[in-house]
């Protein structure tokens, strides 16, 4: 065994495919978390590849990096030594490098581009798109030099839950729809790796209404597709510090007094009402955290943050690591 392989030869027990995609509604934090986790899982001299495929640049900036250009560059070193590299991915560059591996349309490939031939293709056939875009993750997942795997985990920081599943499902609907040819091969390979335990997709939610609704609706398209499911990540938790507590004006004005406050009515009236709100939205968010819970799929909670640093970055990834070690061990699994 290397230092760059677990005993299970795929990772971290609690994250063990290769192939981690991170989802969630826009605005939960699904960028920082899936930074966290490849950062994470690059500990103790293993190298992961982060990916970003929506032109955002969110990696770079999170990094505080310029843009990143279509190759893949180190932009972090892990704890215990370990190289996180991360690559933007650019559709148009990733046809051409199709063309030319497919079919040797270098010089000719790259005409194309002045004629707008790129921007035609992707428009006419719009699966083409995410083809290209999978295809180019599964290349890095499955790429090997000196007979073994370049990187131990690619992390994936994919498109919203609205629709990571006809993202991810792309290749097998062109698979079935190409009767022959390099497009119906690489398809079918990339549907493959997507089905299969080496691929987990993991949903980052908030305890809000709407980012657990689309959180359910994504696990249960995504079950329906056969995509493997991974795990939910609550983000930008708060501990409920007056959960169950009886507030009245009273014990409010006893206890400022006690601080040397002298609040008047009105101030009290206030700060209840605000107590009583607090208190709502707490009792709201233990009920969401039961539907999630429902799910049936593991969950770990990160707390919310006042700002994103390469230090809350690595302690995000020490809370990934060790909710998901915590799963695998109660589910029995060595």
């Amino acid at each position: 065994m290397t230092s760059r392989e677990s005993s299970d030869g795929r990772g971290s027990y609690g994250w063990p495919a290769r192939l981690h995609v991170v989802t969630g509604k826009g605005g939960t934090g699904k960028t920082t978390v899936a930074a966290a986790l490849a950062l994470a899982l690059a500990r103790d001299g293993k190298r992961t590849l982060l990916v970003e495929v929506e032109a955002r640049q969110g990696i770079a900036q999170l990094f505080e990096r310029d843009p990143l250009p279509y190759r893949e560059m180190r932009i972090a070193t892990a704890r215990g030594g370990g190289e996180l590299r991360a690559l933007a991915v650019d559709v148009e560059e990733a046809l051409l490098e199709y063309l030319e591996m497919f079919y040797r349309l270098g010089v000719a490939g790259r005409a194309l581009r002045k004629i707008g031939a790129v921007d035609f293709a992707t428009t006419i056939a719009p699966g083409l798109r995410d083809v290209l875009l999978t295809g180019k993750i599964k290349e890095a997942v499955t790429r090997t030099a000196d007979g073994r795997r370049v990187y131990d985990a690619v992390v994936l920081d994919a498109p919203p839950t609205g629709r990571v599943g006809r993202f991810l499902n792309v290749t097998a609907e062109t698979a079935r729809l190409a009767k022959v040819g390099p497009i119906k091969t690489q398809s079918e390979g990339v549907a493959a790796i997507l089905r299969s335990p080496m691929t987990a997709v993991h949903v980052v939610t908030l305890l809000e209404e709407m980012p657990v609704q689309e959180t359910t609706d994504a696990i249960d398209e995504l079950t329906r597709l056969g995509i493997p499911i991974g795990t939910v990540i609550v983000n930008a938790t708060r501990p409920a510090v007056l959960a169950g507590a009886r507030l009245t004006q009273a014990d409010l004005r006893k206890g400022l007094t006690a601080a040397g406050l002298s609040p008047d009515k009105e101030t009290l009236a206030g700060l209840v009402g605000e107590a009583k709100a607090y208190q709502t939205r707490i009792a709201a968010e233990a009920s969401l955290r039961a539907e999630l819970q429902h799910l049936g799929r593991p969950l770990v909670e990160l707390p919310l943050l006042p700002e994103v640093t390469p230090e809350a970055l690595d302690h995000l990834g020490d809370l990934l690591l060790t909710g998901a070690d915590e799963r695998a061990s109660a589910s029995g699994r060595p």
